[in-house]
């Protein structure tokens, strides 16, 4: 995948939490196997979570996966394999699922291997984005000036300040949280899959 296609069709996350009928728990489980593993036949898809009730008398599941591509992911959801499964899903839920993609700036922190998206506490994120940040403004501000001398002051910080928006949210961040995970989760090694 090049730079342009990261921007234009990003890796995507994607929450979904459900709320299961009582006495329904079992075929839920089952339910939710079988469609992991079908997503997971998916080009691009690169892995489920499953957080399960941890109390017993709000029976709500939450389901995370990743895909790499924006478009894998629409493959994913406009599949008549995915249609089928949620025809099964029907009966054993409450109300509607509660959808959520996060593909930019909410996504910073977030490991793939991970049982629980627990954020890190706020100063670890701080210090993480300063750290990746500083120097990243000034390669971009060095490396650019020459290319956005001629264009008005307002115009140059907008474009800088975009450069680095797109860099800390496709390439700098996810490489960051990565090599930092040690810091940032260090109660969750142990819930690793």
């Amino acid at each position: 995948m090049n730079k342009s296609d990261e921007l234009f069709d990003p890796p995507v996350t994607v929450s979904i939490t459900r709320r299961v009928k009582p006495g329904c728990e079992k075929a839920f489980e089952e339910f939710v196997s079988g469609i992991t593993a079908a997503a997971m036949t998916f080009e691009g898809h690169l892995g489920a979570t499953i957080i399960r009730p941890s109390n017993p008398a709000i029976p709500e599941y939450r389901v995370i996966f990743k895909f790499d591509r924006r478009s894998n992911l629409e493959k994913w959801e406009n599949s008549e394999c995915r249609r089928q499964w949620l025809a099964r899903e029907k009966v054993l839920i409450v109300g509607s699922p509660v959808r959520e993609v996060l593909t930019g700036l909410e996504t910073w922190f977030t490991l793939p291997a991970y049982q629980e998206i627990i954020p890190p506490p706020r100063y670890k994120m701080a210090a993480i984005t300063f750290i990746a940040i500083f120097p990243l403004i000034k390669i971009v501000s060095y490396s650019f000036k020459p290319v956005l001398v001629s264009l008005p002051s307002l115009l140059q910080e907008m474009m800088a300040t975009g450069l680095i928006v797109l860099l800390m949210t496709y390439v700098v961040m996810p490489r960051m949280t990565r090599l930092f995970a040690f810091w940032l989760y260090p109660y969750s090694r142990k819930s690793r899959r």
